[in-house]
């Protein structure tokens, strides 16, 4: 059963599922989709283009499927598609792909603080947490299980790996490993993301081992390469330790708080 104001604008061609409750002076638009046992409150936008799933609760002033702000996006339909039970705080702005037929993507259970900014074209895992006042570029991925602390900025074209906590503040300027702690303006390696790590059940000897392999890549003054290499001959294998070899390497060696060089002494 729907709960509807009569102080809500909803557009007849949108789409909504059972149980939704939308609050007075919501707008939902043409071409959307709300799925089952969502929750619109007062003032919240939902733009052309918003394929959202179930469950997900989106407080006062909210805006999603925004028009990118970017001069290339030429007025095309594009969308922005968001999973299940995601949390999105006060003044959340998420805006729609520039691509025609693009899309802006949100994972599951993530919990979206307010007045963060997600830009076109990114796409957010699952479980995630992103601080207030965060803002995401365009085009920029963020992984599973990693927080995003209050005020951070993640520039264009980046991807942040899994179990990542970003320290309030930073300003990523270059893709992030997983499993690690950034923190500090310029970005710096603060460590392995031992805590919540323990909290998603990785043992202290895998910690360890990922542990290994960050002094490799960070505290030992080699190159990305040839820290890629140190890795494979002393670090125990495991599915994590292929991760950060597989981002190492698939982002040509490009990582956050290292010099911008590739290669072998």
């Amino acid at each position: 059963m729907q709960k509807i104001s009569p102080l809500a604008f909803i557009h007849p061609d949108a789409q909504i599922g059972d149980n939704v409750t939308i609050n007075a002076f919501a707008y939902i638009d043409k071409n959307v989709v709300i799925g089952d046992d969502c929750v619109i409150c007062p003032h919240v936008s939902i733009l052309s283009g918003a394929r959202i799933g179930k469950g997900n609760v989106f407080y006062d002033g909210c805006i999603i499927s925004a028009s990118p702000q970017d001069f290339r996006w030429k007025g095309d339909d594009s969308y922005v598609v968001i999973g299940d039970n995601n949390k999105f705080r006060e003044h959340v702005i998420i805006n729609r792909s520039i691509h025609p037929g693009g899309e802006t993507k949100i994972g599951n259970n993530s919990f979206i603080m307010a007045q963060s900014h997600i830009a076109h074209d990114s796409v957010i895992g699952d479980w995630v947490v992103i601080g207030n006042a965060v803002k995401i570029a365009g085009n920029c991925k963020i992984n599973n299980y990693t927080i995003l602390s209050s005020n951070a900025l993640v520039h264009e074209n980046c991807e942040i790996g899994e179990w990542v906590l970003i320290k309030g503040g930073c300003r990523v300027n270059n893709h992030v490993p997983p499993f690690v702690i950034m923190a500090h303006n310029p970005i710096e390696y603060y460590g392995v993301n031992a805590y919540v790590l323990k909290k998603g059940k990785k043992s202290d000897e895998l910690i360890n081992e990922i542990a290994k392999c960050y002094r490799h890549i960070y505290q030992t003054n080699t190159s990305p390469g040839n820290a890629y290499k140190r890795i494979i001959s002393d670090v125990e294998e495991s599915k994590e330790r292929q991760e950060i070899l597989d981002f190492l390497k698939g982002h040509n060696y490009k990582l956050a708080a290292l010099p911008d060089i590739t290669g072998e002494e």
